[in-house]
């Protein structure tokens, strides 16, 4: 039961509905949601809406927002007369005032506002408030960002690169370069990914040499690692990769994993995919926000968005098991995919190139050194703990399902 001022309190309320009509649909078909809804919310006062599914609970709120158009009745929120004004100065005014948390996610898909490596631009600009995204895309700006998610972090995986990135230091050097390149974004890192794919090819890759001419796809560092070892590399976004193939504008490419992978179209243009690699094999997401948005955020709202991030974190990685495992099989079983483990061959090549590549590009960027030293000296501790304390995966799985799969 809720508490009401009394008809003698003289403070008018903050929210005020006279006769709300809201109405779906015509004729035959027309439901009334709202009828003649009378309302007053004070200020300081906690209202909840109790009711079954279909009951106008959010038609209501979004009539409050200014979301949604009413068919009759007066709202006034905080004295202004919402239901008169037009739509975007109500838009205006919901921004500057109310806090509105959807049922689903209002987001824009990948692409809508611009291009995926142009996105950090467009979030330090404030063209889009945030973003989601991978650092190897920003590798044009400064090399040093793909290390954060190309080449063979000395034997990280995602998951202790993110270790690093929050309590071994690299947080704080990915936050120089940002501020180096004058880029006004606060960035979030999450979602370690598993060791993703040599790629997808004509052919089955049995030694280094035949990349010799291919003309292949990735991004970040690794443009570096297989240009190296002979391919003629182009780094293109992902939604423009299974075109390319399509059309013989490239021999054969990586894109990040099986649920994805499918979801793109790779096994309509190619049946062997190469599994591990040192290209990619720590790789995470990132979150941006604009920095100036970000620090308009009260306290707790930052810590919010800090905390759900760290909750979506681990939820991608445990979901990823599910899905990808699942759609590892079906990639076999539906879309007739062969999948073929990569030689050591090609990845004691990868680690020779990669050798070289990190020498290069330290000599001729300082910040660059300075991030490769500190994810080794951490590496150095991390991989020794992980190796010597983890017991291996294999032996247990053979003697539980050898001959079962």
């Amino acid at each position: 039961m809720m508490d009401h001022p009394t008809e003698e309190q003289t403070q008018p309320a903050a929210v005020r509905l006279r006769g709300i009509v809201k109405s779906f649909g015509t004729g035959d078909t027309k439901v009334t949601v709202l009828r003649g809804i009378d309302l007053d919310i004070y200020l300081g006062e906690m209202l909840l809406l109790v009711g079954e599914s279909g009951g106008g609970k959010t038609t209501l709120l979004s009539a409050i927002a200014g979301i949604l158009e009413i068919d009759a009745g007066n709202i006034d929120v905080l004295g202004v007369p919402l239901s008169d004004l037009p739509a975007g100065k109500r838009t205006t005014f919901r921004g500057k005032t109310m806090g509105f948390i959807y049922q689903q996610f209002n987001l824009l898909p990948a692409g809508a506002v611009v291009k995926a490596f142009d996105l950090i631009d467009a979030v330090s600009k404030g063209t889009l408030d945030g973003g989601h995204g991978v650092t190897a895309y920003w590798y044009g700006k400064n090399a040093a960002m793909a290390l954060w998610g190309s080449g063979p972090a000395f034997g990280m995986d995602a998951n202790l690169v993110l270790a690093w990135h929050y309590y071994g230091g690299g947080k704080a050097l990915l936050e120089e370069i940002y501020k180096g390149l004058n880029l006004d974004v606060v960035s979030f890192l999450y979602g370690p990914m598993p060791t993703q794919p040599l790629g997808w090819f004509k052919k089955p890759i049995t030694q280094p040499g035949d990349f010799k001419g291919l003309k292949y796809r990735t991004v970040g560092l690794s443009v570096d690692i297989f240009n190296g070892m002979g391919a003629a590399v182009n780094a293109l976004p992902g939604g423009e990769i299974v075109p390319a193939m399509d059309k013989g504008l490239l021999d054969a490419a990586e894109f990040n994993n099986a649920t994805s992978d499918r979801i793109l179209g790779f096994p309509d243009v190619s049946k062997v995919c190469m599994l591990q690699s040192y290209h990619q094999s720590g790789e995470q997401f990132e979150i941006l926000f604009n920095k100036k948005k970000y620090d308009s955020l009260p306290g707790e709202l930052k810590a919010i968005l800090q905390h759900a991030v760290e909750a979506a974190s681990a939820d991608m990685s445990w979901k990823a098991v599910h899905r990808y495992s699942q759609d590892y099989i079906d990639l076999q079983t539906k879309n007739n995919v062969k999948f073929y483990k990569t030689p050591d061959s090609v990845l004691q090549a990868q680690l020779k190139v990669w050798d070289a590549v990190a020498a290069k590009k330290s000599g001729e960027n300082p910040l660059f050194k300075r991030i490769y030293d500190s994810q080794r000296d951490f590496a150095r501790r991390a991989v020794a703990w992980q190796q010597d304390t983890m017991v291996g995966s294999r032996m247990a799985f053979n003697h539980f399902f050898a001959g079962k799969r």
